[in-house]
């Protein structure tokens, strides 16, 4: 696995366009503005509150807490955890040992990254947007098996050559795939069986289909892995490198760690490590629908596909109870009640990245909750942060 890669930018990949002017916000391209609770509108008291009680433990291993208002810091702590009384006793096979050692997870070494698991498949459908955007891939109507036309792999029926990129960033994949009845833990789970093998793509294509392409909802990393396939195979770069040129940099991310699998792909459904001021970035670009120091990173409109509800109500038979999904993001509340839009980047473990457009609002929560359950940190946002700010 690759250490901790300082960013080589190409040159010329994203001037401004003629006769563009950067936008007159601050940028947080070097360094993030600070402010105070109540210079931007939230109540300071209950951020002091819910610090609190991260600090006593009530949210068990929450690790990092970052609030972002008006694109200025308003909060930002980290959190001393312990996992080691967790670990002891516990007996894992070699393909979930990385899962549960310290040394491991959360952090890459002692370098401030964290992981983000899941997360990193909203950062890789943010990537997808960018290579629409430099026409590298024509839109998500394209066949998502295409871009392997190399390969062999069963589709009997033909159903598996339907699918298409839209498919696969919104979970409808229709392939065999079960991520859910069986915890992290347990070698029956097909993420399990995924990290196990020596080529991950021929894994995914080699599964039977279940279901129509577009159809059904199945939360599915391995078809999420698909899509370091397809951007290396559309840009001539593994999905780092492409990053590294087209949004990191541009955003001034300067630092990051991505795991590969055996066959050398960097892994897109939970191998990327960043900061949590970094990840905060991302955030702002997707708030500023894609645009960044008056350069356009994402085509026009692509967020507010992203984060529009393709599949709803997501909780009859997973034990879930999410509005939505889309291109890789949950809707957690989809904006059409009292309350203001949330759209949700979650990864395992307690990685979130938390967006309220309306409110020009960020939160950022890292974590290593994966010793059983632990209180609800996108309800203790919506419920206590959101509310706390002044619209």
């Amino acid at each position: 696995m690759s250490g901790i890669i300082a960013l080589t930018i190409v040159s010329g990949l994203l001037a401004p366009r003629a006769g563009q002017d950067p936008e007159s916000d601050e940028w947080p391209t070097r360094a993030w503005p600070t402010s105070s609770p109540a210079a931007e509108g939230i109540d300071g008291d209950v951020l002091a509150a819910i610090d609190g009680e991260i600090e006593a433990g009530d949210f068990r291993y929450v690790d990092s807490m970052l609030i972002i208002r008006n694109g200025r810091i308003v909060v930002e702590h980290a959190y001393d955890r312990d996992y080691s009384a967790e670990l002891e006793g516990r007996d894992r096979t070699p393909q979930q040992y990385n899962y549960f050692h310290p040394d491991w997870h959360p952090t890459y070494r002692d370098s401030g990254l964290h992981t983000l698991q899941s997360v990193t498949k909203s950062v890789t459908s943010v990537l997808v947007g960018i290579a629409i955007e430099r026409g590298a891939i024509d839109g998500t109507d394209v066949p998502a098996l295409s871009f392997f036309e190399e390969r062999e792999f069963p589709d009997p029926d033909g159903r598996k050559a339907r699918m298409t990129l839209e498919d696969v960033l919104t979970m409808r994949a229709g392939l065999e795939w079960d991520e859910w009845s069986f915890g992290y833990d347990d070698p029956r789970n097909d993420c399990i069986q995924l990290e196990a093998s020596e080529d991950w793509i021929a894994f995914v294509l080699a599964k039977p289909m279940a279901a129509d392409p577009g159809q059904v909802f199945v939360y599915n990393s391995g078809a999420s892995h698909l899509l370091s396939g397809i951007i290396r195979e559309t840009t001539g770069r593994t999905i780092d490198r492409f990053a590294e040129e087209q949004l990191f940099g541009p955003l001034g991310i300067d630092a990051y760690h991505w795991k590969k699998t055996p066959k050398g792909l960097p892994d897109t459904e939970g191998g990327l490590y960043l900061k949590p001021r970094d990840l905060a970035r991302i955030g702002l670009l997707c708030l500023k629908d894609g645009v960044w120091e008056g350069r356009r990173l994402l085509p026009r409109g692509w967020v507010e596909r992203s984060v529009t509800p393709w599949v709803e109500d997501i909780s009859p038979d997973n034990g879930r109870d999410d509005p939505g999904y889309g291109y890789k993001w949950w809707i957690l509340d989809d904006g059409g009640g009292e309350r203001p839009k949330l759209y949700a980047a979650m990864g395992f473990g307690g990685q979130y990245l938390l967006v309220v457009p309306e409110l020009d609002l960020i939160g950022v929560f890292t974590g290593w909750n994966i010793f059983g359950a632990a209180p609800s940190v996108p309800g203790l946002f919506s419920q206590r942060i959101v509310p706390a700010v002044q619209p």
